[in-house]
Order: structure tokens, then C-alpha cells, then sequence
């Protein structure tokens, strides 16, 4: 593959992405992609991402590899991933920019279609995104939604349970947090927080310090609050993700045919609705723009609750959490160099 290097789109904790187009016609490429690029050093997780993208490229709702490749610029090895290009951004970017700061449901309902159909193919293939959230989930100039970033994804049944924890906290469901097995019920969890975020306006948990959110997750019944101005059919459709069981909770696969998503078909550009309803304040602090991490070595769970985790070591469990939350100081703050990767 030819292809050059061109403007900065966006950065994250490791890895950097940049426009790019092929060197010459190729019926192969598109005339323009998105390059994700990394040092040799740091590139377990970008040749991770690759690999799950090339098994999962016949599905729509996933954004497309067009495959890996090393290069040296200014006297750095580089690993690179050539990526489809989403030039519409994120669902992040949509809701940010939008006029009330919310988008209306009957467009909320298409976008949750398609994340489902997305999810349901990982599931089915075996894997778990673990990190779905409004940042991952990009719109093309079409219009169609792509799930990205799959570089923290994992196989289902990968790992020792109550081992790894992985994600972007405010999208954690109460299993991940008490350390518990990650499987697939767990993406559609965090689906369920992107659809409360994106019909209200707001992160789907209003909480200001990590450690009580994790403690509010992993601990007791709480569940996010399901705004009030939605359809039934909205409602009851965030109430089966909101399960705390993960066993209990809906598949992608389920929710497929519920009538929030399966009902008339609807064109956002005929049939977009207002909602006049009021608008839930927003949390002081803006919790959308928190980074993904992984964290390793939480304590297996002694005894199992009906939802398959410990609630009497939970809080031990999460105490645990906390500090290495503290001694390897990830910053849950917004980085002022921290820039939205398309």
C-alpha cells in the first residue's frame, strides 16, 4: 500500500490519526482515509484493533480497515492502520453542536438501530467492544453510523473473570465495576447510557467525583434515570438495558425487534420531530470527554450474588480500584491538548 500522510484529525493517549489518500488511483482504496499511527513499541493494541476489524469487515455498521502497514518518519518506526474515513464525526460532535444541546428521538431511534445491528455482529463473531460510548460511533457523509476504536475489544470469553477491567467509566455496567466476567451484556449496557445521552442531553449518570459513580454502579440497585419526556416504547427499551443482571439484561439481538428501533421507518430528513420538552440540566462537569483505560489485577469475587457478582466484597473491590486509579494517576480531567479523533 502507497499512501502519504496528511493533516492531524485527532490524538489520543498512544496513538495519532491523520488524513490520508493514496499516492495513485487504486480500486482498492478510497480517495481518502483516515490513518491511525503508533510507535512499534505501542502498536499491541492498534495490531489488536486490526486484526478484529478484518474479521468483522462484511458488517456495515463497522467502520472499515483497509489493512496495516509500518513506515519511518523523522527517524521514528511507525505501526499504521488505514481506516474509512467518517468525515460527518462523531455522535459526540452531533449532540455537542446540536441547537438544544439534544437530538430528537425519532433520530435518536435510527442511530440506536444501527449501533445495534453493529453490536450484534461483534457479538456474534465472539468479541466485545468494551467501550462504546459517543465518541466511538461515526457518521459518514451518507449518513450511515459506524461503531470505531475497537482497541480495547476482547474476545468474550477471553481472560479470567474478576481480572480485567476495561472501559470509559461513565459507560461501565455494574459487573465490569465489581470485576466480574465482561461479556457482551456489557456493550449494551454502555448502549443503553449513549441513548439516555443522547435524548436528554446529558451523561445518563449525574456524578461529579469518580469514586462515588463507581460506587453508585457497582453497589446496591441504582440504575441511570431514564428521562421522563421519552415515548413509552424509549422508555421500556432503556429499562432492558438498565438491567443490573447481566444475564437478565436484553441482547442486541433481542432489542433488535423492540419497537423503539424495529417500528414505521423513518427519514430524518422528512419526518424529524422537535421535542418540546424541557431539557435536564447538565452535570457541572463534563463527563463525555473522559478517557478509555485498562485496568488490571481486581480480586476475583468470593461468593456471587444472583447477578453473578460479589455485592459483599464490592465495596473492598472497589477501594482496590480506587487506588490503582491513584497510583498509576490516570487524569479524568479534560486535557487541554485532548482533541476528538474522527
Amino acid at each position: 500500500m502507497d499512501w502519504f500522510r496528511g493533516e492531524r484529525l485527532g490524538h489520543g493517549s498512544f496513538a495519532q490519526v491523520n488524513l490520508a489518500a493514496p499516492r495513485s488511483r487504486s480500486s482498492f482504496l478510497p480517495p481518502l482515509m483516515a490513518v491511525k499511527s503508533c510507535g512499534v513499541s505501542l502498536s499491541s493494541s492498534l495490531l489488536t484493533e486490526k486484526n478484529i476489524l478484518e474479521e468483522l469487515r462484511d458488517c456495515p455498521e463497522i467502520i472499515r480497515c483497509y489493512g496495516g502497514s509500518y513506515s519511518c518518519e523523522n527517524g521514528e518506526k511507525l505501526y499504521n492502520v488505514l481506516l474509512e474515513y467518517a468525515s460527518g464525526g462523531s455522535l459526540a460532535d452531533k449532540l455537542k453542536f446540536s441547537g438544544d444541546r439534544r437530538l430528537p428521538e425519532v433520530e435518536v431511534r435510527q442511530y440506536t438501530k444501527a449501533i445495534l445491528k453493529g453490536l450484534h455482529y461483534i457479538h456474534k463473531f465472539g468479541y466485545v467492544h468494551c467501550d462504546i460510548k459517543l465518541q466511538n460511533i461515526l457518521l459518514c457523509a451518507d449518513g450511515s453510523v459506524k461503531i470505531a476504536d475497537f482497541g480495547l475489544a476482547k474476545r468474550a470469553d477471553g481472560g479470567a473473570a474478576g481480572c480485567e477491567l476495561r472501559g470509559t467509566p461513565m459507560y461501565m455496567s455494574p459487573e465490569m465495576v465489581a470485576g466480574s466476567k465482561q461479556g457482551a451484556p456489557a456493550d449494551v449496557w454502555a448502549l443503553g447510557c449513549v441513548v439516555a445521552e443522547m435524548v436528554s442531553g446529558s451523561p445518563a449518570w449525574s456524578c461529579s467525583d469518580v469514586a462515588a459513580l463507581l460506587m453508585r454502579i457497582g453497589v446496591g440497585e441504582e440504575v441511570p434515570e431514564i428521562p421522563g419526556f421519552l415515548t413509552a416504547e424509549g422508555k421500556d427499551f432503556l429499562e432492558k438495558c438498565f438491567v443490573k443482571d447481566p444475564r437478565q439484561r436484553w441482547t442486541a439481538e433481542m432489542l433488535l425487534d423492540h419497537p423503539f428501533v424495529c417500528g414505521e421507518e423513518m427519514d430524518g430528513r422528512d419526518s424529524l420531530k422537535e421535542n418540546t420538552a424541557s431539557i435536564s440540566p447538565r452535570c457541572p462537569f463534563d463527563f463525555q470527554d473522559w478517557s478509555s483505560c485498562s485496568i488490571t489485577s481486581l480480586p476475583s469475587p468470593s461468593e456471587s450474588n444472583s447477578a453473578g457478582w460479589s455485592v459483599s466484597t464490592a465495596a473492598e473491590r472497589l477501594r482496590e480500584l480506587l487506588v490503582n486509579f491513584t497510583e498509576n494517576s490516570p487524569n479524568w480531567s479534560v486535557s487541554d491538548d485532548w482533541v476528538t479523533i474522527r
